[in-house]
């Protein structure tokens, strides 16, 4: 296994999170690797005749992202990890900001969960499956076990 100097973690809230936080803090420990957390938020509306519709309630968008700093520094502070946890909390599409961060800050392995989805949403692709070819390092898909 590799050594990992740098490790993100992708976070989604759901309640199965805590077994990606868990193994990605597993792999930091091994390692002595820093490790930074991240969660997109994206808004994608759709009418009801089914077009999407860009958010125009910039205050409830400043509101959604001030929720999710405040869940994603909580995740940061229940890890016992080395150093300090940078947290990121981006607006956008879920691939292209985890890719982005991944490229900015010179991450060596980024984590996050995997449903690991059949029928219509194999065929649709998945997160976890859309970063595994766009990343330019490791990354790890946590198996999501049903809890």
């Amino acid at each position: 296994m590799a050594d990992y100097k740098h490790i993100l973690v992708a976070i989604d809230f759901t309640p199965e999170h805590t077994q990606v936080k868990a193994r990605a803090e597993q792999l930091a420990k091994q390692s002595a690797a820093r490790m930074s957390l991240i969660h997109v938020v994206e808004f994608v509306h759709i009418d009801p005749a089914n077009e999407l519709v860009l958010p125009t309630d910039i205050e409830l968008e400043g509101q959604i992202a001030e929720t999710a700093r405040a869940r994603l520094r909580e995740i940061a502070e229940s890890l016992d990890v080395p150093g300090e946890i940078t947290q990121w909390v981006e607006p956008g599409s879920t691939r292209q900001e985890i890719i982005r961060v991944a490229e900015e800050q010179g991450v060596d392995l980024i984590v996050l969960g995997s449903h690991g989805r059949h029928g219509i949403s194999l065929l649709l692709g998945s997160t976890a499956n859309a970063v595994l070819h766009g990343a330019p390092c490791d990354v790890l898909a946590v198996r999501i076990q049903a809890q």
